[in-house]
């Protein structure tokens, strides 16, 4: 059992106490800095692990013929590889999944269509457990969707290994219905001059944590993380990113969106971004914007830059959490539009920026309807 003290006393955030073995973390409580802004009692137990009977994940792969899907159980060396948890929950999913689903897509291939995954919530009374690792072979190039449907309580980690040059383009779409719980611990490994292009859509769910990190292994590698959120009376969404530059002469981007209406809607976002002393020539910037549309609603954004080397090309954060822009509102009333009417012109083109990104038409047009389907409920 490791001490929690020595879990916590680390010297950045890129060294965080890591491990595959639920019984090596502590059990969290509500002081506990990566813990303090979620309902720890409302985890259903997947934080002390008094959680409902763990089942196997409910998971589909759609893929073309050249991509190989398979179901591999717990040790299989293709596991693993990105990185272990971070934090217990993600070492419980670990430690008690069934088994776990393996993509991969090979060397030099163009895939034209989208590789979807989806996993689907198994209902009340169990809790289920899994883990996904998508694996891009040297200078392959895909797209894939990661989407989570239905209801229950869900715990997993996911692995992005991409090789050297090849781009991989991620969306996960957290499109609960409103009742779930879902933590999710995701890390990608990016090889030399790979992309990555990672997009998170959190419209469902009561709780939903996302944990992204990305590791570079050498240098060229650029990774951009967009993400857009919506919350509604009750829901909390946590998205809780890292992003390790150890490595000279790489790039990430980071955008986040979110809007919260309703009393009790929640969201924390917290981005870190370290750049180690061997990084020189990173190029780096991260910004998370918040609309809160109504009294009663909370938006938290912190977001961490660390610098050990001045040797860079740029680095910088920016994070804001506020209402409309009255003079905005007020320009498009001048011109005869309703202000309730003006407010949700305000807003879709708010979300637009990260949307606008997404290379899936039909996936585009999916997040515009349900963005326009939380503005039906903006009241003026």
């Amino acid at each position: 059992m490791v001490n929690s003290n020595e879990v916590q006393a680390n010297p950045t955030k890129g060294d965080a106490f890591t491990s595959f073995n639920v019984d090596d973390f502590p059990i969290p409580g509500g002081r506990d800095e990566v813990w303090r802004f979620i309902s720890l009692r409302n985890l259903r137990g997947l934080h002390n692990g008094e959680f409902a009977e763990a089942v196997e994940q409910d998971v589909t792969v759609d893929a073309p013929a050249n991509v190989t899907v398979e179901t591999l159980q717990p040790g299989d060396a293709r596991l693993g590889r990105a990185g272990a948890p971070v934090d217990r929950v993600a070492a419980q999913a670990w430690t008690s999944m069934p088994s776990a689903q393996y993509v991969s897509i090979p060397a030099n291939a163009a895939l034209t269509d989208a590789v979807t995954v989806t996993i689907t919530g198994k209902g009340d009374g169990v809790t289920s457990f899994g883990a996904t690792v998508v694996e891009l072979e040297h200078h392959a190039e895909a797209t894939v969707v990661l989407k989570y449907v239905g209801s229950g309580t869900h715990a997993d980690n996911v692995e992005f290994i991409v090789g050297e040059g090849a781009h991989l383009t991620v969306v996960v779409d957290a499109a609960w219905n409103n009742d779930a719980v879902h933590l999710s611990n995701q890390i990608a490994q990016l090889g030399k001059d790979a992309v990555l292009r990672h997009n998170v859509a959190v419209f469902g769910g009561e709780i939903v944590r996302i944990v992204p990190r990305v590791n570079y292994t050498a240098g060229g590698g650029d990774a951009e993380m967009l993400g857009v959120y919506f919350a509604d009376a009750g829901q909390y969404f946590e998205n809780r990113l890292l992003v390790d530059h150890s490595v000279a002469n790489c790039r990430s981007n980071v955008m986040y969106k979110g809007a919260l209406q309703g009393e009790g809607a929640r969201t924390c976002w917290v981005g870190d971004v370290l750049i180690r002393s061997g990084a020189q020539g990173t190029d780096t910037y991260e910004v998370n914007r918040n609309l809160v549309l109504s009294e009663g609603a909370r938006a938290d954004a912190i977001p961490n830059l660390e610098i050990e080397t001045g040797e860079i090309v740029g680095a910088g954060h920016a994070a804001t959490v506020g209402r409309f822009d009255d003079l905005q509102v007020y320009y498009l009333m001048s011109r005869g539009i309703p202000e309730a009417e003006a407010r949700r012109l305000i807003i879709r083109g708010f979300f637009s920026e990260v949307i606008s990104r997404i290379p899936i038409e039909s996936l585009r047009e999916e997040l515009e309807d349900r963005v326009a389907a939380e503005l039906a409920k903006v009241t003026a």
